[in-house]
Protein backbone atom coordinates (compact mmCIF):
# COMPACT_ATOMS: atom_id res chain seq x y z
CA UNK A 1 0.00 0.00 0.00
CA UNK A 2 2.94 2.30 1.13
CA UNK A 3 4.55 1.79 -2.29
CA UNK A 4 1.28 2.49 -4.49
CA UNK A 5 0.89 5.69 -2.47
CA UNK A 6 4.64 6.95 -3.34
CA UNK A 7 4.17 5.92 -7.14
CA UNK A 8 0.73 8.11 -7.08
CA UNK A 9 2.91 10.38 -5.33
CA UNK A 10 5.81 10.82 -8.20
CA UNK A 11 2.97 10.42 -11.06
CA UNK A 12 1.13 13.12 -9.83
CA UNK A 13 4.59 15.38 -9.35
CA UNK A 14 5.22 14.83 -13.03
CA UNK A 15 1.70 16.03 -14.07
CA UNK A 16 1.19 18.92 -12.16
CA UNK A 17 4.47 19.85 -12.89
CA UNK A 18 5.74 20.21 -9.57
CA UNK A 19 8.46 19.95 -6.74
CA UNK A 20 8.44 18.32 -3.51
CA UNK A 21 10.08 19.34 -0.48
CA UNK A 22 10.96 18.04 2.92
CA UNK A 23 12.14 19.92 6.06
CA UNK A 24 14.99 17.75 7.33
CA UNK A 25 12.95 17.12 10.61
CA UNK A 26 9.77 15.33 8.80
CA UNK A 27 9.25 12.20 8.89
CA UNK A 28 11.44 9.98 6.87
CA UNK A 29 9.69 8.25 4.37
CA UNK A 30 8.55 11.81 3.50
CA UNK A 31 12.16 12.45 3.43
CA UNK A 32 13.04 9.75 1.17
CA UNK A 33 10.42 10.66 -1.38
CA UNK A 34 11.22 14.33 -1.65
CA UNK A 35 13.11 16.24 -4.84
CA UNK A 36 14.81 18.60 -2.09
CA UNK A 37 15.33 18.25 1.23
CA UNK A 38 16.71 20.79 3.68
CA UNK A 39 16.29 23.94 5.69
CA UNK A 40 13.02 25.96 5.75
CA UNK A 41 14.25 29.18 3.80
CA UNK A 42 16.97 26.64 1.71
CA UNK A 43 13.91 25.28 0.51
CA UNK A 44 12.20 28.24 -0.88
CA UNK A 45 15.02 29.69 -2.31
CA UNK A 46 15.91 26.04 -4.17
CA UNK A 47 12.27 25.85 -5.47
CA UNK A 48 11.98 29.39 -6.83
CA UNK A 49 15.03 28.62 -8.69
CA UNK A 50 13.35 25.29 -10.65
CA UNK A 51 10.52 25.56 -13.28
CA UNK A 52 7.99 23.64 -11.41
CA UNK A 53 4.57 25.34 -11.58
CA UNK A 54 3.50 23.80 -7.91
CA UNK A 55 5.57 23.69 -4.80
CA UNK A 56 4.05 20.70 -2.27
CA UNK A 57 6.11 21.78 0.99
CA UNK A 58 6.48 19.40 3.42
CA UNK A 59 7.22 21.50 6.45
CA UNK A 60 5.14 24.11 8.63
CA UNK A 61 3.32 27.02 7.75
CA UNK A 62 5.85 30.16 7.87
CA UNK A 63 7.92 27.85 5.87
CA UNK A 64 4.97 27.32 3.04
CA UNK A 65 4.65 31.76 3.31
CA UNK A 66 8.35 32.26 2.78
CA UNK A 67 7.83 30.15 -0.24
CA UNK A 68 5.08 31.71 -1.61
CA UNK A 69 6.75 35.31 -0.62
CA UNK A 70 9.63 34.11 -3.10
CA UNK A 71 7.85 32.65 -5.80
CA UNK A 72 4.19 34.60 -6.10
CA UNK A 73 3.65 32.82 -9.53
CA UNK A 74 3.41 29.32 -8.24
CA UNK A 75 1.19 27.55 -6.49
CA UNK A 76 2.32 26.67 -3.17
CA UNK A 77 0.72 23.80 -1.24
CA UNK A 78 1.31 22.91 2.42
CA UNK A 79 -0.27 19.25 3.00
CA UNK A 80 -1.01 20.10 6.51
CA UNK A 81 -2.49 23.76 6.98
CA UNK A 82 -2.76 22.96 10.95
CA UNK A 83 1.22 22.35 10.97
CA UNK A 84 2.34 25.47 12.66
CA UNK A 85 5.44 26.48 14.41
CA UNK A 86 4.77 27.79 18.54
CA UNK A 87 7.57 29.43 18.27
CA UNK A 88 6.20 31.72 15.09
CA UNK A 89 3.07 32.04 17.04
CA UNK A 90 4.74 34.11 20.08
CA UNK A 91 5.41 37.22 18.43
CA UNK A 92 2.29 39.25 16.89
CA UNK A 93 2.48 42.21 14.99
CA UNK A 94 0.73 44.25 17.34
CA UNK A 95 3.44 43.13 20.12
CA UNK A 96 6.14 44.01 17.41
CA UNK A 97 4.78 47.90 16.80
CA UNK A 98 4.58 47.84 20.20
CA UNK A 99 7.92 46.91 21.18
CA UNK A 100 9.35 49.18 18.15
CA UNK A 101 7.74 52.21 19.75
CA UNK A 102 9.58 51.67 22.64
CA UNK A 103 12.39 52.00 20.86
CA UNK A 104 11.98 54.60 18.01
CA UNK A 105 14.68 53.65 15.19
CA UNK A 106 16.04 50.82 15.98
CA UNK A 107 16.16 47.59 13.70
CA UNK A 108 14.22 44.65 13.79
CA UNK A 109 16.30 41.53 12.89
CA UNK A 110 13.53 39.06 12.48
CA UNK A 111 14.35 35.05 12.58
CA UNK A 112 13.04 32.96 9.37
CA UNK A 113 10.96 31.43 11.60
CA UNK A 114 8.05 34.09 12.33
CA UNK A 115 5.16 34.46 9.79
CA UNK A 116 5.09 36.54 6.57
CA UNK A 117 2.93 39.42 8.28
CA UNK A 118 6.14 39.95 11.26
CA UNK A 119 8.53 39.90 8.58
CA UNK A 120 7.08 42.61 6.55
CA UNK A 121 7.63 44.74 10.13
CA UNK A 122 11.51 43.63 10.34
CA UNK A 123 14.19 45.36 8.53
CA UNK A 124 16.16 42.45 7.98
CA UNK A 125 15.58 38.57 7.97
CA UNK A 126 18.61 35.69 9.05
CA UNK A 127 18.32 31.92 9.96
CA UNK A 128 20.23 30.06 12.17
CA UNK A 129 23.27 29.56 9.63
CA UNK A 130 23.54 33.07 8.55
CA UNK A 131 22.54 35.20 11.57
CA UNK A 132 25.85 36.40 13.13
CA UNK A 133 26.98 37.68 9.59
CA UNK A 134 23.00 39.66 9.49
CA UNK A 135 23.86 41.16 12.97
CA UNK A 136 27.39 42.15 12.03
CA UNK A 137 26.31 43.96 8.69
CA UNK A 138 23.71 46.19 10.46
CA UNK A 139 25.05 49.82 10.91
CA UNK A 140 23.57 50.24 14.37
CA UNK A 141 24.96 49.07 18.06
CA UNK A 142 21.67 48.32 18.91
CA UNK A 143 18.80 45.94 17.62
CA UNK A 144 15.83 43.92 18.50
CA UNK A 145 15.62 40.44 17.88
CA UNK A 146 12.83 38.60 17.41
CA UNK A 147 11.52 36.13 18.22
CA UNK A 148 13.90 33.64 19.31
CA UNK A 149 15.64 34.49 23.01
CA UNK A 150 17.95 31.25 22.73
CA UNK A 151 19.29 32.06 19.02
CA UNK A 152 19.62 35.59 20.10
CA UNK A 153 21.65 34.83 22.96
CA UNK A 154 24.13 32.82 21.09
CA UNK A 155 24.38 35.41 18.51
CA UNK A 156 25.39 38.12 21.12
CA UNK A 157 28.21 36.29 21.89
CA UNK A 158 29.90 36.74 18.75
CA UNK A 159 28.99 40.53 18.50
CA UNK A 160 29.51 42.02 22.45
CA UNK A 161 29.81 45.22 20.32
CA UNK A 162 26.03 44.94 19.57
CA UNK A 163 23.40 45.46 22.40
CA UNK A 164 20.20 42.99 22.12
CA UNK A 165 16.84 43.84 23.05
CA UNK A 166 15.21 40.33 22.88
CA UNK A 167 11.78 39.12 21.92
CA UNK A 168 11.07 36.12 24.52
CA UNK A 169 10.02 33.71 22.10
CA UNK A 170 11.65 30.42 22.04
CA UNK A 171 10.95 26.86 20.01
CA UNK A 172 9.55 24.48 22.47
CA UNK A 173 11.12 21.35 21.19
CA UNK A 174 14.86 23.18 21.86
CA UNK A 175 13.97 24.16 25.00
CA UNK A 176 12.65 20.80 26.41
CA UNK A 177 16.19 19.72 25.98
CA UNK A 178 17.43 20.17 29.51
CA UNK A 179 21.40 20.34 30.53
CA UNK A 180 19.98 17.35 32.09
CA UNK A 181 19.25 15.06 29.66
CA UNK A 182 22.75 16.22 28.01
CA UNK A 183 24.80 15.65 30.76
CA UNK A 184 23.69 12.42 31.49
CA UNK A 185 23.97 11.18 27.56
CA UNK A 186 27.26 12.38 27.18
CA UNK A 187 28.08 10.12 31.15
CA UNK A 188 27.03 6.95 28.77
CA UNK A 189 28.48 8.10 25.72
CA UNK A 190 31.76 9.57 27.25
CA UNK A 191 33.65 9.06 23.69
CA UNK A 192 30.57 10.73 21.80
CA UNK A 193 31.26 14.81 20.78
CA UNK A 194 27.92 16.66 21.32
CA UNK A 195 26.27 19.17 19.01
CA UNK A 196 23.35 21.53 18.96
CA UNK A 197 21.00 23.74 17.71
CA UNK A 198 21.27 27.36 18.60
CA UNK A 199 17.85 26.98 19.42
CA UNK A 200 18.98 25.66 22.41
CA UNK A 201 18.71 26.69 25.91
CA UNK A 202 21.94 28.97 26.66
CA UNK A 203 23.34 26.15 29.00
CA UNK A 204 22.81 23.33 26.74
CA UNK A 205 24.50 25.76 24.16
CA UNK A 206 27.60 25.91 26.58
CA UNK A 207 28.73 22.68 26.85
CA UNK A 208 28.43 21.96 23.17
CA UNK A 209 31.05 21.18 21.34
CA UNK A 210 29.83 22.63 17.96
CA UNK A 211 26.24 25.00 17.96
CA UNK A 212 25.12 24.86 14.51
CA UNK A 213 22.15 24.85 12.00
CA UNK A 214 21.07 21.75 10.57
CA UNK A 215 22.18 21.80 7.31
CA UNK A 216 25.54 22.87 9.63
CA UNK A 217 25.00 19.82 11.38
CA UNK A 218 25.22 17.35 8.34
CA UNK A 219 28.86 19.14 7.10
CA UNK A 220 29.90 19.01 10.67
CA UNK A 221 29.27 15.48 11.29
CA UNK A 222 30.65 14.35 7.77
CA UNK A 223 33.66 16.20 7.83
CA UNK A 224 34.23 15.16 11.49
CA UNK A 225 37.07 12.31 12.81
CA UNK A 226 34.83 11.02 15.26
CA UNK A 227 32.88 7.92 15.04
CA UNK A 228 29.80 9.28 17.64
CA UNK A 229 27.36 11.96 18.52
CA UNK A 230 25.13 13.33 20.25
CA UNK A 231 22.51 15.03 18.45
CA UNK A 232 20.41 18.23 20.04
CA UNK A 233 17.67 18.98 17.70
CA UNK A 234 14.78 17.21 16.11
CA UNK A 235 15.16 13.70 15.63
CA UNK A 236 14.23 14.29 11.66
CA UNK A 237 17.55 15.02 10.73
CA UNK A 238 18.63 11.60 12.42
CA UNK A 239 17.65 10.13 8.76
CA UNK A 240 19.80 11.66 6.79
CA UNK A 241 22.82 11.82 9.16
CA UNK A 242 22.90 7.52 9.43
CA UNK A 243 22.40 7.51 5.09
CA UNK A 244 25.27 10.02 4.85
CA UNK A 245 27.58 8.15 7.74
CA UNK A 246 26.60 4.47 8.13
CA UNK A 247 29.64 4.28 9.38
CA UNK A 248 28.88 6.43 11.95
CA UNK A 249 26.70 6.53 15.56
CA UNK A 250 24.02 8.96 16.39
CA UNK A 251 22.33 9.15 19.54
CA UNK A 252 19.73 11.87 20.36
CA UNK A 253 20.09 14.28 23.25
CA UNK A 254 16.43 13.59 24.39
CA UNK A 255 13.10 12.13 23.71
CA UNK A 256 11.43 15.64 23.97
CA UNK A 257 13.32 17.32 21.29
CA UNK A 258 10.20 16.10 18.96
CA UNK A 259 8.19 18.72 17.44
CA UNK A 260 4.61 17.50 16.84
CA UNK A 261 3.88 19.66 13.63
CA UNK A 262 6.89 18.38 12.17
CA UNK A 263 5.74 14.77 12.56
CA UNK A 264 2.03 16.24 11.29
CA UNK A 265 3.10 15.42 7.51
CA UNK A 266 2.27 11.76 6.19
CA UNK A 267 2.67 10.23 2.42
CA UNK A 268 -1.11 10.34 2.57
CA UNK A 269 -1.65 14.10 3.47
CA UNK A 270 1.19 14.36 0.50
CA UNK A 271 -0.83 12.32 -2.38
CA UNK A 272 -4.25 14.36 -1.28
CA UNK A 273 -2.70 17.33 -1.52
CA UNK A 274 -1.39 16.77 -4.68
CA UNK A 275 -4.95 15.43 -5.92
CA UNK A 276 -6.94 18.27 -4.45
CA UNK A 277 -4.54 20.71 -5.14
CA UNK A 278 -5.34 21.83 -1.75
CA UNK A 279 -4.50 23.74 0.93
CA UNK A 280 -2.91 26.92 -1.09
CA UNK A 281 -0.44 29.26 1.03
CA UNK A 282 -0.73 32.56 0.04
CA UNK A 283 0.62 35.89 1.26
CA UNK A 284 -1.36 39.16 -0.21
CA UNK A 285 0.55 40.75 -2.53
CA UNK A 286 1.79 44.21 -0.66
CA UNK A 287 2.39 41.79 3.03
CA UNK A 288 4.27 39.92 0.23
CA UNK A 289 6.54 43.17 -0.84
CA UNK A 290 7.46 44.31 2.29
CA UNK A 291 8.63 40.46 3.74
CA UNK A 292 10.26 39.78 0.03
CA UNK A 293 12.46 43.37 1.06
CA UNK A 294 13.82 42.01 4.42
CA UNK A 295 14.65 38.69 3.60
CA UNK A 296 16.60 40.03 0.74
CA UNK A 297 18.38 42.56 2.54
CA UNK A 298 19.26 39.50 4.75
CA UNK A 299 20.62 37.86 0.61
CA UNK A 300 22.53 40.37 0.12
CA UNK A 301 24.55 40.37 3.30
CA UNK A 302 27.58 38.70 1.60
CA UNK A 303 28.55 34.94 2.73
CA UNK A 304 32.15 35.43 2.84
Amino acid sequence: MAEDIRTQIRRLLVERNAVLLAHNYMRDEVQEIADITGDSLGLSIEASETDADVIVFCGVHFMAESASILSPQKTVLLPRLDAGCPMADMVSVDGLKKLKAEHPGVPVVTYVNSSAEVKAYSDICCTSANAIKVVKSIDSKELIFVPDRNLGRWIAQFVPEKQFIYWEGYCPSHERMTLKDVLQRKTEHPDALFVCHPESAPEVSAIADHVCSTSGMYAWCRESHARKFIIGTEPGILYRLRKENPDKEFILASSALICPNMKLTSLEDVLVALQTMTPVVTVPEQLRIKARLALQRMLDVPRD
